[in-house]
């Protein structure tokens, strides 16, 4: 990331964007900030810092109201997390920084398509745990390859048609299941340098703003149709990481 007053802007800006939106929605911190952030820094600098505010942003700002585990949903979930979260990083970290951006791109641009149409789509009822394990797995990937630490889930959590609360109960375990073995590897591949830390500390500010203040309005604003712009505007950033240059 070159260091200029503009791009510093931009970086705070969709920090505080993304922990807003999280708290409002309930999902797309990941999404939101990756689709700002991979304009400006390399996915790995993306990723590590996407996994580095996780449990501040979905897991510390929620804690007192965190619902009860359901250990025998969430189990094939972080099973297959376990898996997949170090085979993501892996990709990451050996892929190239232009080609990644352009694939996150695509997968943008596809989850906010699907995010669109999902209501018209048929509900999975059958599969059971393998199933979920295999949703934990691909969500694992993604999560360590791109950040997108609950794009799978959330998306599969929709179309189980499970009840609100064991909806929350997997996105809110998984993904910090998925935090801590994501910073875990991606410190064993020395993933957090200096200018990482530097990063983390500037938009520091901004997340615990952002995440402060979507709490406090989240209950006074329509969540279904915040959730349906930011699809719109994942698809149209998910373009412009596929299409433009880096």
């Amino acid at each position: 990331m070159d260091v200029n007053v503009l791009d510093l802007l931009v970086f705070v800006s969709a920090s505080f964007v993304a922990a807003l939106a999280s708290q409002i929605t309930g999902f797309a911190y990941g999404l939101v900030a990756t689709a700002v952030w991979l304009q400006l820094l390399t996915p790995i600098q993306t990723v590590t810092l996407t996994i580095a505010f996780g449990p501040l942003v979905q897991g510390v700002a929620g804690w007192v109201s965190r619902p009860t585990p359901k250990w025998s949903v969430l189990w094939p979930f972080l099973a297959g997390a376990a898996i997949g979260v170090p085979v993501g990083i892996t990709i990451l970290t050996w892929s190239d920084p232009t080609i990644m951006r352009a694939v996150i791109g695509g997968l943008l641009v596809a989850y906010g398509l699907g995010g669109l149409m999902l209501p018209a789509i048929e509900a999975i009822k059958s599969g059971g745990a393998i199933a979920d394990a295999g949703a934990g797995l691909l969500n694992g990937v993604l999560s360590g390859a791109a950040g997108f630490t609950g794009l799978v889930i959330d998306t599969w959590c929709r179309l189980r048609t499970w009840p609100r609360e064991v909806q929350q109960s997997v996105l809110q375990y998984v993904g910090l299941f998925v935090f801590v073995i994501g910073a875990f590897c991606l410190g064993a591949q020395g993933a957090v340098n200096g200018n990482t830390i530097s990063l983390l500390a500037l938009s520091l500010p901004a997340v615990l703003i952002g995440t402060w203040l979507g709490k406090k309005i989240r209950d006074q604003v329509d969540g279904a149709e915040i959730r349906k712009v930011l699809f719109i505007l994942l698809v149209a950033a998910g373009c412009a990481l596929a299409i433009l240059p880096s």
